[in-house]
Order: structure tokens, then C-alpha cells, then sequence
């Protein structure tokens, strides 16, 4: 991980410059997606968060998150270089259903996405994966492990989401910036393995 408050080479030679590529996180409500481009964000992220209020009563289970008292509205924006020559730009979806119809302009552009997956509710993920698989976009799914929540191995994940061999599944913990790093370059892999020669 580069120190961004250093200057870089392609700084001052900008032939130099890096490869910059877009990554989408998506996922059900309340299953990690701000805490995941917070976690590996070099900037300060940007968070659309917005106070749940009793509007919304009805329509957000909070049952496996009892203490959310938030939820991204737009989306979050995080930075982060790998290497010398990749920057990837991470947007984070909003999860509920009522933002959905600003997937299209946030997936515009991206290598490919990460879903995060709660083994509480894998049902919340089937949305983001149908998306992404109607558009042809390589995915990674990330289980996002919750304290107190039953381990599972990432074979047992796939077979439950009948996701396919080539789409990996990676375990992870969205406040553990190593786990995070490691899905991002599981993604990274995938898309470059997936894109047409």
C-alpha cells in the first residue's frame, strides 16, 4: 500500500501515470458495503448515509441489524492503490430496493463487482448477483463474516447461491482491511482472467 500523502513518480512524469479501474460493492441492506470501502479507502471515503427514520419502518428489516441507525442513500466512494501502476475506485450501492435504479449509472464503466454476502440472509444477494449476471460483469461474492454467526467454507456459500465455478468466493470480514484487500485482488484476477484477449 502506497502512502498517498507521498508524491508519486507518475506525479512528475506523467507517461507514468496509473492504470485506474472502477470496482462496484453491492449487496443486501445492512450486510457491509460502507464498512468494506472504509476499511481499504487511502481517502477519506465518501459516505451518502442518511438516518433511518420511521418511514422506513416497513421497509428495512432490521432484524439481523438491530443497532443501523443509518443507511447509504447514493453511494460510497473509496480509493485505493495496489500497486504503483493500479488505483482502483471502489462505489459502494445503496441495498434497498427503492435505490436500485441507480445500479445502471454505478456499474457504468466498473472491471467488475464484489457482492457481499450475510450467511444470515444470503436471499439479500440474489438481486446483486441476477444484476451482474445479466450484464455479463465478473463478480466476486465476498462472505462477510459476522461475530457470533456460524463459520461456513466458501464451497458450502457457492453451492447455496449455485454461483459458478469461475466466480470466486472469497471468506472476509469488511472491518479487516488485509480480507478486504484480498477480495479486491480475488476480483481484479477474476476480471482479467474473464476479459476477451
Amino acid at each position: 500500500m502506497l502512502d498517498s500523502q507521498e508524491a508519486q513518480e507518475w506525479q512528475e512524469n506523467l507517461t507514468r501515470a496509473p492504470i485506474s479501474t472502477k470496482i462496484v460493492v453491492a449487496g443486501g441492506f445492512g450486510v457491509g458495503k460502507t464498512t468494506f470501502v472504509g476499511a481499504v479507502s487511502e481517502i477519506e471515503p465518501l459516505k451518502t448515509e442518511a438516518l433511518m427514520t420511521q418511514a422506513s419502518e416497513e421497509t428495512d428489516d432490521l432484524a439481523s441489524t438491530p443497532d443501523k441507525i443509518t443507511t447509504t442513500v447514493a453511494m460510497d466512494f473509496g480509493r485505493i492503490t495496489l500497486d504503483p501502476d493500479l488505483v482502483l475506485y471502489l462505489f459502494g450501492t445503496p441495498g434497498q430496493q427503492r435505490f436500485w435504479f441507480m445500479w445502471d449509472d454505478l456499474v457504468r464503466g466498473a472491471i467488475g463487482a464484489i457482492v457481499l454476502a450475510d450467511t444470515r440472509r444470503l436471499e439479500d444477494c440474489f438481486p446483486a448477483l441476477d444484476y451482474f449476471e445479466s450484464c455479463g460483469l465478473p463478480y466476486v461474492v465476498a462472505v462477510n463474516h459476522f461475530e457470533g454467526t456460524a463459520s461456513y467454507e466458501a464451497a458450502d456459500v457457492r453451492e447455496a447461491l449455485s454461483v459458478p465455478e469461475e466466480a470466486p468466493v472469497v471468506i472476509m470480514d469488511a472491518r479487516d482491511r488485509n480480507t478486504v484487500q484480498k477480495a479486491l485482488l480475488a476480483l481484479v484476477g477474476h476480471a482479467l482472467d474473464v476479459a476477451p484477449a
